[in-house]
């Protein structure tokens, strides 16, 4: 078999979205492999792999393909313990610690709803993400899907004006912003400090290909120098408008898919799925080199 990558919608979206054939990723890859999937990765900001049969291990040996890995620290069970061993391992589930779903009141699950709000993932770290990798273990008998924006495209569909007035705007982004959305505020002292904002570029440009993206999430709470509320009022603006159904990929999972998306060039959220069902999704992250303040440096 050869790696071939053809687009998921050749029709509306042939620019986004990729899934990728005559490879199997859960075992070791070549130079050259590695260095294919990090072209569609470039090309398409999302690509789908079905039927990889994913342990932690061997996630953990495919990501690391793509540089160094993020530790799992951005829910509120961080330094606790965990469901999962590794801490390199985001468990994105429904599950607690014994593997039984979560009550519809759990503290941790409704923290974990703040994934069905538009986000780029670690957005809330001063270095934030480059790619994020999702393993599907488990997956309910409906909903559920994941949702993704291309913010390339929408950067480029901009006014010249509006594009002028963002170039050098900066926001602060924090988990405690993007909770307060969904009226959660149940933060100890200890997770006030840790999710502290910190500043990310509004624009950024892609290391690899040039383009200029737009960088959004939910956890950007405001922009550096603007009033509030006309800062989040230009965020809003700016969400709505990227995530416009001509910029967005929808994902239907099916078990042992991996979805793997370029974090720099894309926004996601999760949809809503039978809370008493299971819905069991293993992610490793890879770390960008640095931070877009630097970038833009």
């Amino acid at each position: 078999m050869t790696l071939s990558i053809r687009p998921l919608d050749p029709v509306s979206r042939p620019f986004f979205g990729g899934e990728v054939s005559g490879i199997d990723i859960t075992k070791p890859l070549t130079r050259e492999q590695a260095a294919a999937i990090d072209k569609g990765m470039d090309q398409y900001g999302v690509l789908v792999f079905h039927g990889q049969h994913f342990d932690d291990e061997t996630q953990l040996a495919f990501s690391r393909n793509f540089g160094d890995l993020e530790e799992a620290s951005g829910d509120l069970n961080w330094g606790k313990a965990r469901r999962i061993a590794s801490p390199l391992v985001n468990d994105i589930s429904n599950l607690d610690n014994d593997n039984q779903v979560m009550a519809r009141d759990s503290r941790r699950r409704l923290f974990s709803l703040g994934n069905r709000l538009w986000h780029s993932d670690s957005s809330f770290k001063a270095v934030p993400a480059k790619y994020s990798l999702l393993s599907a273990r488990s997956i309910p008998s409906a909903g559920g899907n994941t949702e993704f924006a291309d913010m390339r495209a929408a950067y480029d569909t901009l006014d010249d004006d509006l594009k002028a007035e963002i170039a050098d705007l900066i926001c602060e982004h924090s988990q405690l912003y993007s909770r307060a959305q969904l009226g959660f505020a149940d933060f100890t002292d200890e997770d006030r400090v840790r999710f502290k904002p910190v500043l990310q570029r509004l624009v950024r440009i892609h290391p690899s290909t040039g383009r200029k993206s737009l960088y959004l999430a939910s956890h950007a709470g405001t922009i550096v120098g603007w009033p509030v509320p006309e800062a989040r009022a230009l965020l809003r603006d700016l969400i709505e408008h990227a995530t416009h159904r001509k910029f967005v990929y929808a994902h239907e999972w099916k078990q042992w898919d991996l979805v793997m998306w370029d974090n720099r060039a894309t926004m996601h959220r999760a949809r809503p799925f039978d809370p008493k069902e299971v819905r069991d999704m293993h992610r490793t992250t890879v770390a960008c080199e640095r931070s877009t303040m630097a970038e833009a440096a």
